[in-house]
């Protein structure tokens, strides 16, 4: 049977997948050549220190998972419109269910940072890391 936090994030993962556009990949690398619709690879992140509540033990954990979005296009404007996009439709799916199907207390993503990758000779990607933050409890850390 698989942790709590695996179950949490192959559920976060199958959410993700349904997203129209990008190729979804979970803690892949960054494929030789981007695909038109873009890229997204959910990475599993942090779990970080768990507050402790005592009797019964339960570990309260707000984990980091990184969502890596790459876009390609022939212009800056296509670029920042399938960016665009793809970060609207995260916001959305995420929003839309929050308990990740009742095995999560809450889900929510935080601001990206974009930035514009030139490489010379070529039109140039849009990536970002957008955090997802996935708080619950389990009544083991390894469980």
């Amino acid at each position: 049977m698989a942790t709590k936090r695996e179950m949490i994030l192959q559920a976060l993962y199958t959410l993700l997948s349904g997203l129209p556009g990008p190729k979804v990949q979970r803690n892949g690398n960054l494929p030789e050549r981007v695909p038109p619709g873009g890229v997204l690879i959910l990475h599993d992140g942090d779990p970080g220190e768990p507050d402790v509540l005592l009797s019964p033990p339960e570990y309260v954990y707000e984990h980091h998972a990184d969502a890596d979005v790459v876009v390609y296009a022939a212009t800056p404007s296509a670029r920042d419109s399938i960016f665009d996009g793809i970060m609207m439709a995260i916001g959305a799916a995420v929003a839309a269910d929050r308990t990740l199907g009742g095995l999560c207390d809450y889900a929510e993503t935080a601001a990206p940072v974009p930035v514009d990758l030139i490489v010379e000779g070529a039109p140039g990607f849009k990536a970002a890391t957008l955090p997802i933050i996935l708080h619950y409890g389990t009544a083991d850390p390894l469980s």
